[in-house]
């Protein structure tokens, strides 16, 4: 999964690496939604997801390790969405811009309580700020194992390390006693 405030770049992320034509559910801001899609510091920002973006990757580590990625929609009334996207999900790359790290805030919680590996991506936008890994993670309260990664969500090569990383963290993540693997194996 790849999750994180309105207008951080998840749909150029997933863009940026698919080896397929992604799938976009990109649909025109209008004025109906200008009090919930609030956008300071994304001025520019025309479309917004309504479902999710698809894309796909593969990794030839020893053998290939195909990646499916879905982006999810920022905004908190799409959660129900993220619930359902994160069934059977390995992890989750959470990104950020720092001249909004509020607007990810949300996605930390949520993969928090899911108890799904996650590392937290930081988008480098031009003009934008550039906080040391360590601000970053007291800003937004992680421990120490996450994974605190810059980014650019327009670079394949910068997708792909963070995806890279993603995969590693997963693999030595602790298992969670309610995890269904661990669950059908008693």
């Amino acid at each position: 999964m790849i999750a994180g405030g309105f207008g951080v770049g998840k749909t150029t992320f997933v863009g940026a690496v698919s080896e397929i034509p992604p799938l976009h559910t990109e649909e025109y801001l209008t004025e109906a939604s200008a009090a919930t899609d609030r956008l300071d510091g994304v001025e520019a920002k025309s479309t917004t997801t309504v479902a999710f973006d698809f894309g796909r990757i593969t990794f030839d580590v020893p053998v290939p390790l195909e990646l499916f990625l879905f982006g999810t929609p920022g905004q908190d009334r799409f959660l129900d969405i993220w619930n359902d996207l994160s069934h059977g999900a390995v992890g989750a790359v959470v990104l950020a811009d720092t001249r909004r790290l509020a607007a990810s805030f949300t996605a930390v919680t949520f993969f928090e309580q899911k108890r799904l590996p996650f590392v937290l991506a930081i988008n480098q936008f031009e003009g934008a700020y550039h906080y040391e890994p360590h601000e970053i993670r007291d800003a937004f309260g992680v421990p120490n194992h996450v994974p605190v990664l810059p980014c650019d969500a327009r670079v394949p090569n910068s997708v792909a390390g963070v995806l890279r990383d993603l995969v590693a963290h997963a693999l030595t993540a602790p298992a969670h006693p309610t995890d269904p693997a661990l669950l059908d194996a008693r």
